[in-house]
C-alpha cells in the first residue's frame, strides 16, 4: 500500500474502505509493518494478536462486500491502553504478580468499539498501577517519545499516545484520573479527551476482582483528529449493563460553530505550579491567533475558586481513590506515619500519607467541599463556554526512573521542580468531575509538541472537542514526528 497515509485520522480510514480504496486486511497489514519497523525502539505496542485481527479483517471486508458495514469504525486497525480487558489478551496494570492475568471478556467500551467496527489488534504499555507520567514497568519495559527517544511520552496512557503519533495504529483509548490521557496527549502533540465523569463505563477496566468504579476516574478517546474524538467518545459513551436498565446517556450537542461565538476565558499561569516559558509562548501564541479569529478571550476570568486549596482537595481525594489498590497492612503502616507529621506539612507526600489513610467521615466533608466547588464551576460556565490553560509544567522530560514518583524533579525555566507539582493542571477539571480535551497547539523552540487544555462545563464534552476541532481547522492539528515514513 504505497499510497496509504498511516498518519490519516480513523474516521478517514473508514471512509476509505466503504467508497473500496482500500480494504481492512490492507490498512491492518500496512500497520502491522509499521509495528515491525518502528516499535522495537518505541516500545509502544506491548502485544498483539496479529493473526485473530487478520481474521477480523478478512471478515470485515466480506461483510462489507456485502454491504453490511458494522459501523462507523468498520475496519480501522485499533490499539488499546494495556489496563483495558481484552478477551485473550494479558492485563496487568504493569504489576509482575499479573504477568500471567489473561482476560476472558472484553470491557464494555472494549466491546461497542468492536461493534463500532474495530480492529482491535494490540495493547499499549503503561507505568506500574498506571500511576506515573511516564510509562515504564517490570513486566514490559520503558516507553519511549516518538520525537526524542531520550524523553519520556508521558503517562499512564504513554503508550498509546506514541503508537498514534508514530503511525502505528489507527485510534487509541486510555484513562485519566491525574491527567493520563491528557498528558501524554499533550506530550506526543496528539488529541484527548477526558469526558466527564460517569460518561463512560469503567466496567471491565478494572484490576481482578474490583467491580467498584473509582472517584474521579475516567475512561477515554485518544485520536489524531478531533473528529475521530467525537465518534469515539459517542461509541464508547453510556452506562453498564445493570445502570443501562433504568438510564440512558445523551449528551448535549455543541450549539457553537465558529471561534467567533465562543467566549473563552484564559489561565497560563498560577503559582501552584509554574509553566515553562517555552510552552506559554506556544499557548499564548495560540491565544492571539483565537483572538484574531474572533474568539472572545478573558484572561483574568475566574470562577471563585481558592486554587491553592481546590489543588490540596484534588490530591487527598486522588490519593483517597488510588488507596483502595493498596494492602491493609501497608495503610496501616502510612496512619501511624501520617500521625507523626507535622499539622503544617503541605507536601505532596503528607497529603498522600493522609489521603492513603483518612477516614470515611473525613472523606464526606471532602467530597462535599467538592460539591461546593462543582457549584462555583457551573456559575462559572454561565457566563464563559469553556476555559483554556496548560495540560502541565512543560513539554516532554527525559526517562527519570530512580525512586518514588514525589521524589522525582522536572526542569522548569531552567530550576528543578517536584514532577508531582504540576499535577494541580490535572486537577483543575479532575477533582470536580468536568470533562477537557487535549488539542495540538504548537511547538516549543526546542521542537516538543504542546497540547493546550480545553476545559467545558459537566457534561459539555461535544462542546470541548468542538473547540478543539475549530482550532484544527483553523490553525492545524496533529504534526508526524520526523523519521517514521
Amino acid at each position: 500500500m504505497s499510497d496509504f497515509n498511516p498518519f490519516a485520522g480513523a474516521s478517514q480510514i473508514a471512509e476509505d474502505i466503504r467508497t473500496r480504496k482500500t480494504t481492512a486486511r490492507d490498512v491492518l497489514e500496512a500497520y502491522l509493518d509499521r509495528v515491525e519497523r518502528f516499535n522495537p525502539t518505541l516500545n509502544a505496542i506491548i502485544c498483539s494478536d496479529s493473526e485473530s485481527a487478520r481474521q477480523r479483517a478478512d471478515e470485515l471486508d466480506k461483510l462489507g462486500l456485502e454491504g453490511l458495514w458494522q459501523g462507523p469504525l468498520h475496519g480501522v486497525p485499533m490499539t488499546i491502553k494495556e489496563s483495558y480487558n481484552v478477551a485473550g489478551m494479558p492485563t496487568t496494570w504493569g504489576m509482575p504478580d499479573l504477568k500471567d492475568n489473561i482476560a476472558d471478556s472484553d470491557a464494555i467500551s472494549v466491546a461497542r468499539l468492536k461493534a463500532a467496527g474495530v480492529n482491535l489488534f494490540g495493547k499499549t504499555n503503561v507505568p506500574l498501577l498506571l500511576s506515573d507520567w511516564q510509562s515504564f514497568n517490570d513486566i514490559y519495559g520503558v516507553t519511549s517519545h516518538p520525537w526524542n527517544k531520550t524523553l519520556s511520552p508521558g503517562g499512564s496512557s504513554g503508550g498509546s499516545a506514541a503508537a498514534l503519533a508514530s503511525g502505528m495504529t489507527g485510534l487509541e483509548a486510555g484513562s485519566d484520573i491525574g491527567a493520563s490521557i491528557r498528558n501524554p496527549a499533550h506530550y506526543c502533540g496528539v488529541f484527548g479527551h477526558k469526558p466527564s465523569y460517569g460518561v463512560i463505563t469503567p466496567r471491565g477496566y478494572m484490576i481482578p476482582e474490583v467491580l467498584t468504579y473509582a472517584d474521579i476516574s475516567v475512561v477515554g478517546p485518544l485520536a489524531r483528529t478531533a473528529k475521530d474524538l467525537k465518534i469515539t467518545l459517542d461509541v464508547m459513551a453510556g452506562p453498564d449493563e445493570t445502570e443501562g436498565v433504568a438510564w440512558h446517556l445523551k449528551l448535549p450537542s455543541a450549539t457553537k460553530h465558529r471561534l467567533g461565538d465562543f467566549k473563552v476565558a484564559v489561565m497560563l499561569s498560577e503559582p501552584s505550579s509554574d509553566v515553562d516559558q517555552e510552552m506559554v509562548d506556544v499557548l499564548q501564541a495560540l491565544i492571539d491567533k483565537l483572538a484574531a479569529a474572533g474568539a472572545t478571550i478573558d484572561d483574568t476570568a475566574r470562577p471563585d475558586i481558592d486554587w491553592s486549596r481546590a489543588h490540596e482537595l484534588y490530591i487527598l481525594l486522588l490519593r483517597a481513590a488510588t488507596s483502595s489498590r493498596m494492602a491493609p497492612d501497608i495503610i496501616e503502616a502510612q496512619k501511624k506515619e501520617a500521625e507523626t507529621l507535622n499539622p503544617d506539612d503541605k507536601s505532596y507526600y503528607a497529603r498522600m500519607l493522609r489521603a492513603n489513610s483518612m477516614s470515611h467521615s473525613e472523606w464526606l466533608r471532602l467530597d462535599n467541599e467538592r460539591a461546593h466547588l462543582r457549584r462555583r464551576w457551573a456559575d462559572f460556565f454561565r457566563e464563559y463556554d469553556l476555559l483554556l490553560c496548560p495540560a502541565a509544567a512543560s513539554a516532554a522530560q527525559p526517562h527519570d526512573h530512580e525512586g518514588e514518583r514525589w521524589t522525582r524533579t522536572v526542569t522548569v525555566n531552567d530550576k528543578e521542580v517536584l514532577a508531582t507539582d504540576q499535577l494541580f493542571w490535572a486537577g483543575i477539571s479532575g477533582v470536580v468531575y468536568l470533562p477537557s480535551t487535549i488539542a495540538p497547539a504548537g511547538f516549543t523552540r526546542s521542537k516538543l509538541p504542546v497540547g493546550i487544555q480545553i476545559i467545558g462545563p459537566n457534561y459539555g464534552d461535544h462542546t470541548c472537542i468542538e473547540f478543539a476541532h475549530l482550532i484544527e481547522e483553523e490553525f492545524g492539528g496533529f504534526v508526524p514526528p520526523p523519521g517514521y515514513d
